[in-house]
């Protein structure tokens, strides 16, 4: 299990999500992603994606307008 970090800040949707799709792709299940955005809409967007797809929001938290996301890999 790695951690990894993806800085999706002044993107804007779809943007972020196609990012943190791009990069999930990449790691291995049980890896851990930070996204940061600053795009208000992944605080929906990104848990939708992350559901279909089967992977595990962690945590969501937003401080000065920015949005930090946390997943679990949970598919391959």
């Amino acid at each position: 299990m790695a951690e990894f970090q993806l800085d999706a800040k002044n993107l804007f949707c779809p943007m972020p999500v196609i990012r943190t799709q791009d990069k999930i792709a990449q790691l291995k299940k049980g890896d851990i992603l930070l996204v940061a955005a600053s795009d208000p809409g992944v605080k929906n967007d990104i848990p939708a994606w992350c559901r279909i797809n089967g992977h595990k929001v962690l945590s969501i938290k937003e401080q000065d307008n920015i949005i930090e996301i946390k997943i679990q890999v949970e598919d391959e």
